[in-house]
């Protein structure tokens, strides 16, 4: 493929996107601090499941609790904002190898974009 088809490709994926949410989605379980409850048995039965949504702000870390819905309402949004930095990387590497195949880019190292693993 070429890098023009390429790129064009990954406009129509970043165009296509919906809502994107910046976080992780969890599903919780966790004991209490009543003595003699089911969650401090031998095994235990842990309280749960509750949904949280954690997100960097600030450098600090955020968590909120979402019910149900809210957790099935935005996990396609996380999903999204996962999608997004992927296609944004794709389209990094892809103006990276179009700089290393001009013919003008004077180079006094090695290319631009790292050799892909082996």
């Amino acid at each position: 493929m070429t890098i023009d088809a390429e790129r064009r490709r990954i406009l129509a994926e970043l165009a296509a996107l919906g809502p994107a949410l910046p976080g992780t989605l969890l599903s919780r379980h966790g004991r209490c601090g009543t003595a003699g409850c089911r969650c401090h048995a031998d095994p235990p039965a842990l309280h749960g499941p509750w949904w949280s949504w954690t997100r960097k702000v600030n450098g600090k870390t955020v968590t909120v609790r979402l019910t149900d819905e809210q957790a099935r309402d935005y996990q396609p949004w996380i999903a999204n904002a996962r999608r997004l930095r992927e296609l944004t990387t794709e389209l990094e590497q892809l103006a990276l190898r179009a700089v290393d195949a001009d013919p003008r880019t004077r180079r006094r190292r090695g290319p631009t974009v790292p050799d892909e693993p082996k």
